[in-house]
């Protein structure tokens, strides 16, 4: 009888055991869910209803998704340019050449003490005027002293697009920004590395071409995947410029027609796809860097 008790006390008490396990599995897991994702997608099912369903919505969405075109490829060529000009400033901040060190680090300094917008104006309607005044000037040297290259003389500034300035002034921007991620990268890296490499017959290009710089950069990845990210919110920008970009469309719909709750509902909403889904490829990328390490 005894014997039967113990066994029913036992059994009651593992059962209740597994209710808590299960009672705690089942909780870490609703904290664990990414609640957030539920909401974002509700509202993208409310936004895609109302284009569906509302002339108004429809009619905004059908004009100003014609600017996602120009706000893409501003965000891609102006990152893909500014990471060049971000690994040469980078590597200038840590060089041991007083002038490519002192140069790199005033560009810096510089750039991150303006506030972008007026950066974009400064390059946009200031910078790359005056270096077609200098293009001008130089081809007209080279004219009268018989010289190739008269033909800069007659550039005019209206024959630089907007959009090239707009992705200039992206791309020197951002370019500083980059520059201090890849020389955080860098000095991330332990010195000893690059003096074995040196021990081994390696010159220092050779070194941190082969062995620094992969290791920097995969170190960085994450915060380049967040610059671009930051990069293609700061697209926007560029609209001030008259850029036909997705912001551009959208003040000029909501201006014409004064449809604002329409339009710029539209414009938020196709900012947070891309972002969310840009988002989303910069954490698959850190997944499999984190798999490729662990194996």
């Amino acid at each position: 009888m005894n014997s039967m008790t113990i066994n029913e006390w036992t059994q009651r008490f593992r059962s209740t055991y597994a209710v808590q396990n299960e009672r705690e599995r089942l909780r870490t897991r609703l904290q664990r869910f990414p609640w957030w994702l539920v909401g974002m997608a509700a509202l993208a099912v409310v936004v895609v209803t109302l284009i569906i369903t509302n002339p108004d919505f429809n009619q905004a969405f059908s004009i100003i998704r014609a600017g996602l075109g120009i706000t893409i490829f501003t965000t891609f060529v102006s990152f893909s340019i500014a990471l060049v000009i971000g690994l040469v400033t980078g590597l200038g901040r840590i060089s041991q050449n007083v002038f490519f060190r002192n140069f790199t680090t005033f560009y810096v300094e510089l750039v991150r003490g303006i506030p972008m917008l007026v950066l974009i104006f400064f390059i946009a309607l200031v910078a790359v005027p005056g270096a077609v005044k200098g293009l001008n000037l130089l081809g007209t040297y080279l004219a009268v002293q018989g010289l190739p290259g008269a033909a800069l003389a007659g550039i005019k500034i209206s024959d630089v697009d907007m959009n090239l300035r707009a992705v200039l002034a992206l791309s020197i921007t951002y370019g500083a920004f980059l520059a201090e991620i890849f020389r955080a990268g860098i000095i991330s890296i332990p010195k000893g590395q690059m003096e074995a490499a040196r021990a081994q017959g390696m010159t220092y290009t050779q070194a941190m071409r082969y062995i620094i710089l992969p290791q920097a950069v995969r170190n960085i990845l994450p915060a380049l995947g967040n610059d671009f990210v930051s990069m293609l919110k700061d697209s926007s920008l560029v609209s001030v410029l008259a850029v036909r970009d997705v912001t551009q469309i959208a003040r000029l719909y909501a201006g014409r027609s004064f449809k604002f709750e329409e339009a710029f509902t539209i414009l938020a909403v196709l900012y947070l796809t891309m972002t969310l889904l840009l988002s989303f490829v910069v954490r698959r990328m850190e997944g499999r860097m984190r798999l490729n390490e662990r194996s």
